[in-house]
């Protein structure tokens, strides 16, 4: 692959709808970095991507952490030049979800990954984002877009927010070129359903997006001409409710 090619860096890329996304990125000619906390899964993501031709490489790394988050960002800079886009997809969530069982530590936890985390990585990423008139896709959650009272408290609060994360990236950063997307997938059969409070079966899972559809959301984003911005986009399942 040339040496010029488009790179993207995902975070949660080692599983679900980030796995998806970095596998549809590669084929569409994207050199692509897989951030997560679990490197056997980097690593299986890596060789899948390269299998099919591609061109991928693993940056471990827990987003919360935010020496580890800077440290990933500056290898990925110094092994392969550029950031040409940034797919946001770590997330967390708990089965404890009302104020009655609310935990303040699993609170901030969560609203570390699924928030500050996403602020941390556009801070490192931003320049280089400027300087290729970048994109950044922000996987944030159907109840960020439309309340769900099953969804929690942490994560409601938490996917809400990067609602306007995007929009003041979005109005700051326009002039740099530097395009966002909130990105509101439903129900997704993914290894995240084992946070709920009751994991859905086979039946309920049938009905349910697919990552690799999410996956196709997040290229469209990517694939967009540089003076056409998705701002946001809501995909569900038709069962969705």
């Amino acid at each position: 692959m040339s040496d010029d090619a488009r790179v993207l860096w995902i975070t949660g890329g080692g599983t679900g709808m980030g796995r998806a996304a970095a596998r549809t990125a590669a084929a569409a000619g994207w050199r692509v970095a897989v951030s997560g906390r679990r490197r056997e899964a980097l690593d299986a993501v890596v060789a899948e991507v390269r299998s099919d031709g591609g061109d991928a490489i693993a940056l471990p790394v827990d987003v919360t952490d935010r020496r580890a988050l800077a440290a990933a960002h500056a290898e990925l800079v110094d092994r392969l030049g550029r950031i040409d886009g940034l797919v946001l997809a770590a997330g967390l969530n708990d089965p404890a979800r009302r104020w009655a069982d609310q935990d303040l530590a699993r609170f901030t936890q969560i609203v570390d990954t699924n928030l500050t985390a996403v602020v941390a990585a556009v801070d490192l990423a931003l320049p280089e984002l400027r300087r290729a008139a970048g994109v950044v896709v922000v996987v944030s959650s159907y109840s960020g877009w439309q309340f769900s009272p099953g969804a929690g408290v942490a994560y409601s609060a938490s996917k809400t927010a990067l609602g306007s994360v995007v929009r003041t990236l979005n109005d700051q950063e326009a002039e740099h070129g530097v395009r966002a997307c909130h990105l509101c997938p439903g129900d997704v059969d993914s290894d995240f359903l084992a946070m709920r409070p009751v994991v859905p079966d086979a039946d309920a899972r049938a009905v349910m997006l697919a990552p690799e559809d999410v996956a196709a959301a997040v290229q469209f984003v990517l694939d967009a001409p540089g003076h056409v911005r998705v701002d946001e986009l809501v995909i569900s399942p038709v069962s969705q409710r």
